[in-house]
């Protein structure tokens, strides 16, 4: 199915380039290698800080999608590093593929996430955790389950998104964990609007970031994030097949401690790719005022829009996001984890 999501104004807040922020650093491990291997690598760089019973949250996509992450690196990381966890995922706002638990269970066997416990936190209910700050929400309706865990690990496939112009860590928590019927209405849908994507532009992120900042301030310094830069679509892995064609170049693996930290990175090297690389991507994320997000994950205290970026590939040194992407060639090229796609491959 093709959804229908609202196309957003052109005006809204403007990037601002690495060197004119203030405030503290965090560090944000980097990697260019896209591969089983690369993911277990720099998973281990902020791992330590996972404990007791582990929720993974990343998005396992709609039926037969082409984007979300690669089925056999998460599966080797549960085999070789992650013997206490599971997936987690809420039910869809919108009437797709994981729209109900009995639908959304099916499309997980179609997409392959079978080798895992897989938590649909919404199938038996909603509860609330507390919103510290907002201006929005004083709490959010999240899964019923997710207060069940100790730890958060969050995988997130970094790409451009309908609404919110970016999809990243802060996206994947705050859509993800919101529960399928009250909490991604509150942030989606103006009380009483008949048009349920009624939330745009600023709102939108302000309210998609309070509902991340209520499931973080729950783990405390329980949380790590990695964001995978490949097969960037302008579009969410929510439309599945129907995403537009991925025409920016795959980049890398970001991991940290600080989730404003490993967004923004990941922003950066959108910003830094040569010969206009970047520029699809780009062009979602100023059309949609994306950068809202990062404004307003520092303005609740969520974490630091400068950082230490460390290439893992050559001896931790410290680079740019512009070092990080200078030989990155314009276009995309798919890699050999797309021949996984087709009905057949998750047999």
């Amino acid at each position: 199915m093709s959804i229908q999501f609202p196309v957003p104004g052109t005006a809204g807040e403007k990037y601002v380039p690495f060197e004119a922020r203030t405030g503290e650093s965090s560090v944000v491990f980097f990697t260019r290698d896209l591969s089983e291997e690369g993911f277990l690598k720099i998973f281990d760089r902020v791992s330590s800080v996972l404990e007791g019973k582990i929720a993974v949250k990343l998005h396992t996509g709609e039926a037969e999608g082409p984007n979300f992450l690669p089925r056999p690196w998460v599966k080797k990381l549960f085999d070789e590093r992650l013997q206490n966890a599971t997936i987690v995922e809420t039910n869809t706002y919108f009437d797709g593929s994981r729209y109900t638990t009995e639908q959304h269970r099916k499309t997980l066997e179609i997409n392959g996430w079978t080798f895992c416990p897989v938590d649909i936190m919404d199938a038996d209910g909603v509860t609330t955790l507390p919103v510290k700050g907002g201006k929005w929400f004083d709490e959010m309706h999240v899964g019923k389950t997710l207060p069940e865990y100790d730890s958060l690990l969050t995988l997130t496939h970094f790409k451009g998104h309908t609404t919110g112009g970016f999809g990243g860590s802060n996206k994947n928590i705050g859509i993800g964990c919101a529960d399928g019927r009250i909490g991604k209405k509150e942030i989606h849908t103006v009380v009483g609007s008949d048009n349920m994507w009624s939330i745009r532009k600023e709102e939108f992120m302000e309210r998609m970031t309070e509902s991340t900042k209520a499931v973080l301030d729950f783990f405390g310094p329980r949380a790590c994030f990695i964001n995978t830069m490949r097969n960037m679509s302008v579009d969410c892995d929510c439309d599945g097949p129907q995403a537009a064609p991925v025409v920016t170049p795959d980049v890398g693996i970001l991991a940290s401690l600080d989730i404003l930290a490993v967004d923004a990175a990941c922003v950066d090297l959108i910003y830094s790719l040569p010969e206009d690389g970047g520029k699809a991507v780009i062009e979602r994320m100023e059309d949609r005022h994306a950068m809202r997000q990062q404004s307003y994950m520092k303005e609740l205290g969520m974490g630091n829009d400068r950082y230490t970026l460390i290439d893992i590939d050559n001896g931790d040194a410290v680079i740019t996001a512009a070092e990080a992407v200078k030989d990155i060639k314009p276009g995309w090229v798919p890699d050999r984890y797309n021949t996984f796609w087709g009905r057949n491959h998750h047999r």
